[in-house]
Order: C-alpha cells, then sequence, then structure tokens
C-alpha cells in the first residue's frame, strides 16, 4: 500500500530539503522519524519520493511525500508530529503505486519581499514580463541536464504593509530561478535596471546577464496542487497560519 503525506516545515531549522551525510534536512529527518516509527523498514523498497526539493533557509507549508508503508496508518499525523521538531504533517491520501509526487499539476512559491521604496507599477510590469514561456537561462542555476526552458503561469502580486507578497504559478521551477527573478524585479522596482534589460536577458540566454540573487529566509512554498482529495487533520490552517506568520516576522 502506497501513500502520500502533506507537511509543513521552518526552513530556517534546517540544512534544505535534500538528505545530506551528518546534516539535519527536511527529507532526512521525515525519513528518519518514518523507519524509527515502523511506517518504513526499507528504503528501496519504501520508494520514498519527495515533490520539492527546497533550498537551505526556504520554509513550506506544502510539500508531498509519497511512499509504501508497512503499518496501519491510524496515528500516523500523532506519531510523526511527536516524533519531529519543525516539521508538521496534517494530511494524507492512499495512492495508486505508481505515484510519483513530482508529477504535480502546478507549484505555487510565495515571496515576501520587503517594500524599501519600490516603484509598484514598474515592479508589476515587470513580473508579468516573466509570465508565459521563456528560457530562464539568466535566472536560474541550470543544471547541465536540465531544460532551461520553463513556463510561468502566472504571477499576482499584493502590497501588504512592508512587504509586496510575490506569488508565482507554475508547474515546475529551476534551481534559484523564483528568487533571481525577485531580484530582477527588484533592481527594476529602485531604477537600478531597466525592464528592457529583463527582457534582453529573456531573449538572449545565450549572453550573460547577472542581476542577483535574493536571500532565501522569505521564500515559502505555499502549495503544491494534485487532482487528489487529501484528508486533512483538524485545524491545519491554522497551523499554516502560524508557521507562515513566524516565517515574516523573522524577515
Amino acid at each position: 500500500m502506497r501513500i502520500a503525506i502533506k507537511f509543513a516545515y521552518d526552513g530556517r531549522n534546517f540544512y534544505g530539503y535534500a538528505r545530506q551525510p551528518k546534516l539535519k534536512t527536511v527529507g532526512g529527518e521525515l525519513l528518519n522519524a518514518l523507519m524509527k516509527l515502523g511506517y518504513i523498514k526499507d528504503i528501496k523498497r519504501s520508494q520514498f519520493r519527495s515533490a520539492s526539493r527546497t533550498d537551505k533557509g526556504v520554509s513550506a507549508l506544502c510539500n508531498v511525500i509519497a511512499f509504501n508503508i508497512e503499518k496501519k496508518t491510524n496515528n500516523i499525523f500523532k506519531e510523526l508530529n511527536l516524533e519531529l521538531s519543525g516539521i508538521y504533517a496534517y494530511a494524507k491520501l492512499f495512492v495508486n503505486s505508481d505515484f510519483y509526487p513530482r508529477y504535480a499539476k502546478y507549484r505555487c512559491y510565495r515571496y515576501y519581499l520587503k517594500n524599501t521604496g519600490l516603484d509598484i507599477e514598474k515592479v508589476i510590469h515587470a513580473a508579468n514580463v516573466f509570465t508565459g514561456e521563456h528560457n530562464f537561462s539568466n535566472f536560474a542555476r541550470v543544471e547541465e541536464y536540465k531544460d532551461p526552458i520553463r513556463t510561468i503561469d502566472n504571477i499576482t502580486i499584493i502590497k501588504d504593509d512592508d512587504f509586496l507578497i510575490i506569488d508565482f504559478y507554475a508547474q515546475t521551477y529551476l534551481w534559484h530561478q523564483i528568487r533571481r527573478i525577485v531580484a530582477g524585479i527588484q533592481k527594476v522596482g529602485l531604477y537600478k535596471i531597466k525592464i528592457q534589460d529583463i527582457i534582453n536577458a529573456l531573449k538572449q540566454p545565450a549572453k550573460k546577464f547577472d542581476f542577483g540573487i535574493v536571500t532565501a529566509e522569505p521564500l515559502i512554498l505555499k502549495d503544491i496542487i494534485y487532482d487528489l482529495g487529501f484528508e486533512y487533520k483538524k485545524n491545519y490552517l491554522k497551523l499554516l497560519n502560524n508557521l507562515e506568520c513566524r516565517v515574516i516576522h523573522s524577515i
């Protein structure tokens, strides 16, 4: 039997998501807890898979793992949440044996950008340039085997007190893509570069443009969407809201 689990975490407590020897990571802590509690007995047989691997400092209100389970799940939320620190499991669903959480419908990331005198109109205009299909070679750390062409379905911006809340909607992203896009948007809003510079960087991927990268801590993996009906823990929304508030107050 295979199960998918939704969980949240404060990324400031970990050295990123992916398992690393002798370092505290989200993926490593999850796997250790599942094995200790007897839900997984053999890593290879469990086919343990994750939806997204966030960088050091990046938090999540929703990430997803899937694995072949070895015992009943009646108390899985209670047992996992007692065993884990800084990671909160809150939804589950039994899935097909071939379910791979990386193949999601889309992912939403949220960035809290401090509004230090930004021209909001220019910020919105710059964000709109990034929507649609583009070669993001100048706005990502592109691994050798990765296709730099990605599609961003939408970018929304809300002004809230001291921040601009920037939400990104896409199926897949490249490494550092959002943080480099936000750096470009920020520089446009501060009149350090022009929108045409962004356009040129997207249209001329073979030419090197570097607009920098913003810090990781204000970035949150907000949601991962599937055409599936998860069973949610009671009061989970309050838990997620409290986590997001803690992250915001630390920025």
